[in-house]
């Protein structure tokens, strides 16, 4: 099996030389040949446009930083879909757009050719070590195809279902990770001007709830069941703590945005008559914002999480 890699970035490179460690004939491209020099040093061809990539290439696969260099790279004279034959397979492992994946799979389809968006999480070091989820979406015959490649350069590949399906969960893995980020750094810049030095502070926190348990894996216990009646923590007595800590920043001249904006969600949810449900109702009412329904078997929540626990080292 023949692999093109296009795009030898801070991701891409090190995926790149994972595929040459698995034993892969590989041929890459960069806009600088001077990114690829560690990798035609280690025995990987070099294609000097996307167009002669593919033409070497079964599977190509392209590491770009955005869409607009997936079109400019797949598209034109010497683009990848010059190149690409029929029965091949294109993974797009670039953080994308949704629309913009589907659009190019159907265009792909009608030249025979499959096609996964497969992003990927782990960072720089993640993709050096192979410790990268790789989550991929689009044709499950090209999935088949190419799991042997994915599978040498992340620990962790997971096929979901249609194309664009993986992009949209890299979204909104990202998109949560950066929103959390903040919701951090607004609490502990209040725990910090109240008095407690951040060290001891991030050693308490560590030590509660919120740090013995991840964050994502608590959305099996009330959110994504849709059980919310019998609580693990009264939604009015968790009111009543956000109460105590939004008003702590105003004494210590702490702005608390984020915070405020969770306190007043509560106090909606509290008029609700949801005082007595679990604190997580609040949550609810986004769910009915949106228009969606969440409700997963418990049964298949736990079944999940015991049979793919994650390496959180």
């Amino acid at each position: 099996m023949k692999v093109g890699f296009a795009g030898l970035g801070a991701m891409g490179a090190p995926m790149a030389h994972n595929l040459i460690k698995a034993g892969f004939s590989l041929t890459v491209h960069s806009r600088r040949r001077e990114s690829a020099e560690p990798l035609l040093a280690k025995g990987a061809e070099w294609a000097s446009t996307p167009q002669e990539l593919a033409q070497q290439s079964d599977i190509v696969l392209t590491s770009l930083p955005d869409p607009a260099t997936v079109d400019a790279v797949m598209d034109g004279e010497t683009g990848l879909l010059a190149g690409l034959r029929h029965g091949s397979c294109f993974i797009d492992l670039s953080t994308n757009a949704p629309a913009s994946v589907r659009s190019l799979s159907q265009r792909l389809e009608a030249h025979g050719i499959g096609m996964l968006d497969a992003p990927v999480s782990g960072g720089p070091k993640g993709a050096a070590s192979g410790k990268l989820a790789i989550w991929a979406s689009g044709s499950l015959a090209a999935f088949e195809t190419s799991r042997p490649v994915l599978e040498a350069m992340g620990d962790q590949v997971r096929f979901l279902g249609e194309i664009g399906n993986a992009t949209v969960a890299k979204l909104v893995h990202n998109c949560a990770n950066y929103t959390i980020n903040l919701v951090l750094a607004e609490v502990f810049t209040l725990g910090v001007k109240a008095g407690v030095p951040p060290l001891e502070l991030f050693a308490a926190v560590r030590q509660g709830s919120l740090g013995r348990q991840s964050t994502i894996d608590r959305l099996a216990d009330h959110f994504l069941p849709a059980l919310f009646e019998t609580p693990s923590f009264a939604l009015n007595l968790a009111h009543k703590d956000v109460a105590l800590a939004t008003g702590l920043a105003r004494d210590v001249g702490v702005p608390m945005r984020l915070a405020n904006l969770a306190y007043a969600e509560m106090t909606e949810a509290l008029n609700r008559g949801w005082g007595a449900n679990d604190s997580r109702s609040a949550m609810k009412l986004q769910t009915e914002r949106a228009g969606v329904e969440i409700e997963v078997p418990q049964e298949s929540l736990r079944a999940l999480i015991k049979n793919e626990p994650l390496d959180r080292r």
